[in-house]
């Protein structure tokens, strides 16, 4: 489930770091509200992907510190979503914007996102 908190980052992060549109690089006939429904899906399904598996980590419960090594860890089995993600950004934003939203704005609100996606799934 994407969360308020990775939207709400995204789109500024995204408004700051692109800056003018280049039409070149990017789609730039589209609105930041239009570009943001387009992204909004991949970035849930990166997240769930990402939740589900630290989740399913036994390590989730015994050890509740470990959520960042846990989230690390989860990155194999969501390469193929997380690198849509990134791709989808780079296609709406430009190239090169989707990793950088991937290691800021998106890794600095994914932990809160995992613990708040968590509780919400039946144990």
């Amino acid at each position: 489930m994407i969360h308020a908190p990775i939207f709400g980052a995204a789109a500024l992060a995204i408004a700051v770091a692109t800056g003018p549109a280049d039409p070149s690089a990017h789609d730039a006939r589209l609105s930041m509200q239009e570009k943001m429904a387009a992204t909004e899906p991949a970035i849930r399904s990166a997240t769930d992907c990402i939740t589900h598996a630290v989740v399913a980590d036994p390590r989730y419960r015994a050890e509740p510190d470990s959520l960042g090594d846990l989230i690390v860890a989860s990155m194999p089995a969501c390469v193929t979503p997380v690198r849509a993600m990134i791709d989808t950004y780079d296609r709406y934003y430009g190239e090169g914007t989707g990793e950088a939203f991937f290691m800021g704005p998106y890794l600095d609100v994914l932990p809160k996102a995992v613990v708040d996606s968590a509780a919400k799934e039946p144990k």
